[in-house]
């Protein structure tokens, strides 16, 4: 009896220790995913079961995350992955594995075959490191690396690190991540012909999120595709004041075009897209400190959390996040600093014995984000506001110029809703005493500054990256001269005005000129190599400053070609009674030194 039960003891120990060990096993098995096309449809088959990715882009929260439905996150590089890739196993996620590229803009060099070798290994050594995590979906090669998307280097790089991969980790497809589709499709186009080893576009869309089915169908390549951003409408794609500043929609009004977005896409179009990644699953200070993100930072969710939860589990959050109103005010320009005025918003879905609403007023720089680039928070004003109702007290400081204006709400189970508003401050503009109307043609450059009130003392952004040569004798447009630019590095951004009087920038002196009568601003450029992208402008001082320009004008990305052009801004109807910044360009890096010439800069009738 003894010795029968001593074996049913072993038997059932060491049977319940196997189990343990399968389960393990089971556990930290390597993931498999095959891309499958079964006839014209595309789908991802993780460990043998379809799977649509419900997806965004973010690296914490993951608990919160899973509960609202979401099944697959995406990261940008490597960094972090090992400690993402187990939180997300932990919370049954699983995750699209972002291995960073060099950029070009940032001075990143494609001819350069140390740096792409250097890329190559350190991509591959981050592949064996983590190929076999069970929560691994996908490697995604470089995101928005490719810039206007027609340099065959870039191509070629991807799809070597891509076929490297595959040979490495014949367990998980391959993708690369592009800024939009390119004018007339044409990196869709490229990824076609110097990409054969990437098995799946990833596509980051904004304002054109609506078009990208009709548009990846129309450029004919046969590949699925994922939208690996998605969000609210662009700062780069949206209405601006009269200063610069880009018009920020609503959290409640981004939350249905989220929706909106991953709908058109993943669902009616899920022939070919295998999915979305909303961004971003977190907040970031990207041209605002609200401008994307599903969560405030102190993990309140915004309404595209809300829609995107609807999206992915078919149901509708509840209690779901308060909806609010654009901010309402009697006026946003020429507000007089010192001067209080009132500011509301409307608020609906919510409890208002529970609700809280925080105002907060923030310095605006006007700074419209690039590529997602790292940006400083704006400085706030905890003593601008008075009041924490729907309805409240501003008053605007000295300085700086230009403020945004949010109001927060929250409820008690989690929601929130965020709008802001644009602020200028500015008083009645000041005149330099007695200046007559200038003789036209009035020159700004021609030959050299000569007899111009203006001069090129305004220099902005990198300035150690910029050189001007007043003398240059190569092939001017006209007279023995012409101007020079250079701008000698290959990333950030640099640029020079030309002012009155010399490095007055914040109009505390009087000067410029009165150019009534003008009727365009005129001047010949022509890039050295053809290609360079420049901005131009004239009068830039337009805020509170005491003497300030009456007008302003400006020519955005302009694109350069080797020969001589004329180029033109239109002053007709302008008040140009008063003009202190007579001309200025400026180029964001363009991955390597830009130069470019000047000639005949002048006002004309």
């Amino acid at each position: 009896m003894k010795s029968h039960l001593l074996s049913n003891d072993f038997v059932k120990y060491y049977g319940c220790l196997l189990l343990c060990l399968l389960s393990i096993v089971k556990v930290n098995a390597q993931s498999r995913v095959i891309l499958e096309k079964d006839g014209d449809r595309y789908q991802l088959l993780a460990n043998g079961e379809v799977f649509q990715i419900k997806g965004a882009g973010g690296i914490d929260q993951f608990k919160e995350f899973r509960e609202l439905g979401g099944n697959s996150v995406r990261t940008w590089g490597v960094d972090e992955l090992g400690r993402v890739l187990d939180e997300a196993h932990e919370h049954n996620l699983m995750v699209c594995a972002g291995i960073w590229l060099g950029h070009q803009r940032h001075g990143f060099s494609y001819q350069d075959s140390e740096s792409v070798s250097k890329q190559l290994r350190e991509s591959l050594a981050a592949v064996e490191k983590y190929k076999d995590h069970p929560a691994l979906l996908l490697w995604g090669v470089g995101n928005e690396m490719e810039g206007e998307g027609n340099d065959p280097s870039v191509w070629y790089a991807v799809n070597h690190l891509a076929r490297e991969i595959k040979k490495a980790d014949p367990n998980h497809p391959t993708m690369t991540v592009i800024a939009e589709l390119g004018p007339n499709e044409n990196k869709l186009k490229n990824i076609g012909k110097f990409c054969p080893d990437v098995d799946i576009v990833g596509v980051n869309s904004y304002g054109g999120i609506e078009s990208v089915p009709e548009r990846y169908r129309r450029s004919g390549l046969q590949k699925p595709y994922i939208v690996t951003e998605h969000g609210p409408i662009g700062p780069w794609e949206v209405g601006k004041t009269s200063w610069g500043s880009p018009f920020e929609a609503t959290s409640t009004e981004k939350g249905e075009f989220y929706a909106r977005g991953y709908r058109l896409n993943a669902i009616e179009n899920s022939q070919n897209c295998l999915g979305a990644y909303s961004f971003l699953w977190g907040n970031k200070q990207e041209t605002t400190a609200t401008w994307f993100g599903m969560l405030l930072p102190d993990g309140s969710r915004l309404a595209a959390a809300d829609a995107m939860s609807a999206a992915w589990k078919g149901t509708e959050l509840q209690p779901a996040c308060p909806k609010i109103s654009a901010i309402k005010m009697i006026k946003t320009d020429r507000l007089k600093t010192g001067e209080p005025f009132e500011a509301s918003i409307q608020v609906e879905n919510f409890d208002p014995e529970e609700m809280k609403i925080q105002w907060i007023l923030r310095a605006d720089s006007g700074t419209i984000g690039v590529g997602g680039d790292q940006q400083e928070g704006e400085k706030e004003f905890p003593d601008a506001v008075k009041g924490d109702g729907s309805s409240v007290i501003v008053t605007l400081p000295e300085s700086p110029k230009t403020f945004r204006l949010f109001a927060y709400v929250r409820d008690s189970h989690g929601g929130a809703a965020v709008a802001n508003v644009p602020l200028r401050a500015g008083g009645m503009i000041k005149l330099s005493n007695t200046m007559q109307p200038v003789t036209l043609p009035y020159v700004v450059y021609q030959e050299a500054d000569g007899e111009s009130v203006f001069v090129s003392s305004g220099y902005m952004g990198n300035a150690a990256a910029v050189s001007m040569q007043a003398d240059c004798t190569d092939n001017p447009k006209s007279g023995s001269r012409c101007l020079k630019v250079r701008y000698q590095s290959g990333d950030a951004w640099g640029g020079v005005l030309w002012q009155s009087p010399a490095e007055d920038w914040d109009g505390e002196q009087p000067g410029g000129a009165n150019l009534s009568g003008a009727t365009e601003l005129e001047f010949w450029a022509r890039g050295e190599n053809g290609g360079e992208k420049v901005n131009f402008v004239f009068g830039v001082l337009d805020g509170n400053q005491t003497y300030r320009d009456t007008a302003k004008g400006e020519l955005n990305d302009v694109i350069l070609t080797k020969e001589w052009n004329r180029y033109s801004i239109p002053l007709r109807g302008l008040d140009l009674r008063q003009i202190k910044t007579g001309f200025g360009w400026s180029l964001a890096g363009q991955g390597k030194p830009v130069t470019f010439f000047l000639d005949d800069i002048r006002y004309s009738k």
